[in-house]
């Protein structure tokens, strides 16, 4: 009888081990989904007045987390703006919310309830100050203002934080100076339209529906806040520094601009949540943010300027953990 030699033998009983051990490991990976499982939940998102930028930029961010993250429930909640966006995150009301960067660090400069514990997933694009007035107005600058009735945002808004320090930058008292009217940009076009205002202030990407259907309907004119009022705001220092000096493109209203370029301060948009916030779900809106920027820039333009370079930079607040997760992911 033929002996097969022992040395053969244990080769081949250690490569059949082997194979064994593949096809198990193939059949362990077939079996158990690899990485975190996919988020799921509900979750409210904070935007803004119904015509401007922050509700479209939700709606259709919406959509897009929909598709990225279908086991997830986005409602939506409409608000006066920033501050009270902040302030609904900080109670728990929202999970997720967009605020300019300069609302944010008065919050956390005022030690609001909740301050400490926010974080940001993304620099979005910037807000532009508009200070719109008839076409026919003797209002000049800013400095001009002093008597006449000026929408101001409404009382949760970033737009009336800095409308009060553009004001105060030009020597103007907010409150006695002027009659301020504490309205947000879904009705400050109709109120200039109507001869109830004789100006208004709004901050928000370019071009901003509302205004840009005024233009269409009733003559108008954008004013321009030059260097030596960016110079007066940085003075005052704190969140003041946020700001920047910045120019609305000559196309972006052309009929109120005829043409022009005109000077205006500008402040970043924030995606922010807070430490409560699951790591794999931050890490999924802040994917969805950015992946999504073309889609959502077809209609809401300002969301064009979505950057993965810069999106990392949420100063004045620390990085979310699932944020911090994409940026590493994504890291060339």
């Amino acid at each position: 009888m033929l002996q097969v030699p022992s040395r053969i033998t244990r080769r081949r009983a250690l490569q059949g081990s082997a194979v064994g051990l593949v096809v198990l490991g193939l059949l362990l990976w077939w079996l158990v989904p690899a990485g975190e499982p996919s988020p799921r939940g509900k979750v409210t998102f904070s935007t803004g007045v119904p015509t401007g930028v922050y509700q479209r930029y939700g709606e259709l961010l919406e959509e897009a987390l929909g598709r990225n993250v279908p086991d997830v429930a986005i409602t939506l909640l409409d608000s006066e703006g920033s501050r009270q966006n902040l302030a609904r995150l900080a109670s728990g009301e929202a999970d997720f919310t967009i605020a300019t960067a300069d609302a944010v660090a008065t919050y956390i400069r005022d030690s609001r309830p909740g301050a400490y514990d926010l974080r940001g997933c993304a620099r979005l694009y910037d807000d532009y100050v508009q200070l719109v007035v008839p076409r026919g107005s003797k209002v000049r600058s800013t400095r001009d203002l002093r008597g006449l009735r000026v929408g101001v945002g409404q009382d949760g808004s970033g737009v009336r934080l800095i409308a009060n320090r553009l004001l105060q930058a030009a020597a103007i008292d907010p409150e006695t100076d002027i009659e301020p009217v504490s309205a947000g940009i879904d009705t400050m076009p109709a109120l200039l339209e109507k001869g109830r205002l004789d100006a208004f202030f709004w901050s928000g990407g370019l071009p901003t529906s509302a205004v840009q259907k005024l233009s269409e309907r009733f003559p108008i004119r954008l004013v321009p806040l030059d260097g030596e009022l960016i110079n007066g705001v940085h003075e005052g220092g704190g969140s003041g520094r946020y700001y920047r000096s910045a120019v609305v493109p000559a196309d972006a209203y052309a009929l109120a601009q005829e043409g022009r370029p005109v000077e205006t301060v500008a402040v970043a948009n924030l995606l922010v949540t807070t430490d409560r916030t699951d790591p794999a779900l931050a890490e999924a809106f802040t994917r969805t943010v950015i992946q999504s920027r073309d889609r959502i820039g077809r209609e809401v333009h300002p969301a064009q300027l979505v950057d993965l370079r810069t999106a990392v930079y949420t100063d004045p607040l620390p990085l979310h953990e699932g944020a911090r997760r994409y940026y590493r992911s994504v890291k060339p």
